[in-house]
């Protein structure tokens, strides 16, 4: 059972005068947001004065300057994607950028299952053969030292754009853009790889086709596209880049992406603006399925296809190899739940490694090992020579720096504090688990991993009404460093419970105050069935909830989103 940790909401100074209700002004206030102009900041974000100047990053104006030089001496350019849809975003302004600068470029995006992660030697010969002097890369390359070393001896300058972690030895690149390198001079270090490749976008377009600036906007749905499926924090300039973004994408012109909403069954128009989680959960998904199943090259054709026709077709793909991706997903996680449940039962670390388990696939299949166990994990897929494995976190562990720390019996490795990739020769890998079982044992010794519930505050059944929903929805978009408030609702009667949805695994509860209100809210619990079967009617339950606004045919109501629910301990 989840702990329920509940903060405190913090009282504002009497002398703000926020038009907001005094719930919601009191959680930005716990949130950090401490002062008026941080608040009407954070609530209305303005693109134009809120935007960084993409010049404040260290090499700047050398990549500029070189793009220039580019274009003017007609030299054959090369953009080195990666195969997520941080990465295929990424590739995809950049060369709509390079386009209507009349650079000679083209995208390559290396096959995820034969190439790897990053740049590869292999890549950097097809460069040469194609009479390439420069070339880019975006959400990848800073960990590409002998690779960037070849390209130069081959006569190819490389700029590298990246927001991965920066070990201590970097690339003798032309220029490398990234807002974690030492003295990199950006004052926001969050970005996803797409909002690198965006800055330098805002660069060009700044320098060298100011008439054209507002071309730049309409890329906004693919920065928020990437920003999301990335899952880097949503404040700051990445939470500009999304609000606006959002906007942009239930705009968009792009045929592809229209497409792709058709096939997928996924409403976004003028009228029906997305959020963070159709992004995450329709949308991201099925761009990221191209590389983990074949290769992101359709997921990237597909984004850029301006005809109607071959679209459909390209998402039409798009749309099977996201159901593989899906089955093929559940049965690797169904095969590692039982070495959870045995082999890992009382470890802190889990580890599997398989030769049948696709590299398309382990780190989705980490990532929801750890949702159901909280415990740091491995999923490696055992090749000949060397294997190749993801990695996911929990917040008590940075699973970046534990890597580092074995650093010698690695082959390749990068990501960030809760999700990173490996590449370890097969004779290291027994010592490579013992070390970062050991290491993982260490950190958290003393420390209780128990899964929890991050509560924003209490609320009486009384102070939710559509004032308040109104005010928390213009806290959105929500996601990581920005999460949907979760607040407590006490002593609620469960009135009626039903089973709702196909195969009956989702919960409706009518729940009303235990102090004889009328009011009766309803709250659902998606694939809540297992959870909360033994609640019966008539009990009396604390819920920890989302409290959000649902529309049907014209009619509004408050809808509660269950996260957790308790019997409670006031006697019904």
């Amino acid at each position: 059972m989840a702990k329920w940790t509940i903060k405190e909401l913090q009282e504002i100074p009497p002398a703000f005068s926020l038009a907001l209700n005094g719930l919601v002004a009191k959680l930005l206030f716990s949130r950090g947001l401490t002062n008026e102009k941080e608040i009407e900041q954070f609530i209305a974000p303005n693109y134009e004065k809120d935007s960084h100047s993409p010049f404040l990053f260290r090499d700047m104006d050398k990549v500029v300057e070189r793009l220039k030089k580019a274009r003017d001496q007609k030299e054959q350019v090369a953009i080195f994607g990666d195969y997520d849809a941080d990465g295929i975003t990424s590739s995809a302004i950049i060369k709509e950028t390079f386009d209507n600068l009349g650079i000679n470029s083209f995208v390559y995006i290396p096959n995820k299952h034969k190439e790897g992660y990053g740049i590869n030697s292999d890549a950097i010969d097809m460069f040469k053969e194609k009479n390439v002097t420069l070339f880019i890369t975006v959400d990848c390359g800073i960990t590409s030292v002998a690779e960037v070393e070849k390209a130069n001896a081959l006569g190819m300058d490389v700029i590298i754009t990246d927001h991965h972690h920066v070990p201590e030895n970097v690339p003798k690149a032309f220029a490398i853009i990234n807002p974690h390198q030492e003295n990199c001079g950006y004052p926001f270090a969050d970005l996803a790889g797409v909002g690198v490749a965006f800055k330098v976008v805002q660069a060009i377009f700044e320098k060298l086709m100011p008439e054209q600036i507002h071309l730049s906007r309409w890329m906004l749905d693919l920065v928020a596209i990437g920003t999301i499926a990335d899952c880097v924090p949503l404040i700051g300039e990445n939470r500009l880049f999304v609000k606006y973004g959002l906007i942009v994408l239930s705009k968009t012109r792009r045929v592809g992406l229209l497409e792709l909403f058709t096939v997928g069954n996924i409403v976004i128009d003028e009228n029906e603006i997305p959020d963070t989680k159709k992004v995450s959960f329709y949308i991201a998904p099925r761009i990221n399925a191209a590389g983990r199943i074949n290769h992101a090259s359709l997921a990237y054709n597909l984004v850029v296809e301006k005809d109607v026709v071959y679209a459909r077709d390209l998402a039409l793909e798009l749309e099977a190899n996201n159901s593989e991706r899906q089955k093929i997903t559940e049965k690797i996680v169904d095969e590692v739940k039982v070495l959870a449940d045995n082999a890992f039962k009382d470890k802190k670390f889990i580890f599997a490694i398989s030769e049948h388990f696709s590299i398309g696939v382990v780190g989705l299949v980490a990532g929801k090992i750890v949702q159901k166990y909280n415990k740091p994990t491995a999923i490696f897929q055992k090749t000949e020579g060397v294997s190749k494995g993801s990695f996911r976190s929990i917040p008590q562990i940075n699973i970046i720096e534990t890597i580092g720390e074995c650093k010698e019996l690695l082959v390749k490795f990068g990501g960030h504090s809760q999700a990173a990739g490996v590449s370890v020769a097969n004779e290291n890998l027994d010592k490579f688990y013992e070390k970062m079982n050991q290491l993982i044992n260490d950190k958290l010794e003393g420390i209780d991993i128990s899964p929890e519930v991050r509560i924003d505050g209490q609320l009486k059944s009384s102070e939710i009404d559509f004032d308040l929903v109104d005010d928390l929805e213009k806290l959105k978009p929500f996601g990581q460093g920005n999460d949907e408030p979760i607040f407590v609702i006490r002593d609620l009667i469960v009135r009626e419970k039903r089973t709702i949805g196909t195969g009956n695994k989702h919960i409706k509860l009518f729940l009303s105050p235990s102090d004889g209100s009328p009011k009766v809210f309803e709250a659902i619990s998606f694939n809540g069935y297992d959870r909360y079967s033994k609640i019966a009617q008539n009990d009396c339950v604390d819920v920890a909830c989302n409290i959000q606004k649902d529309e049907w045919n014209g009619n509004k109501r408050i809808q509660l989103m269950v996260v957790d629910v308790k019997i409670s301990q006031m006697v019904g």
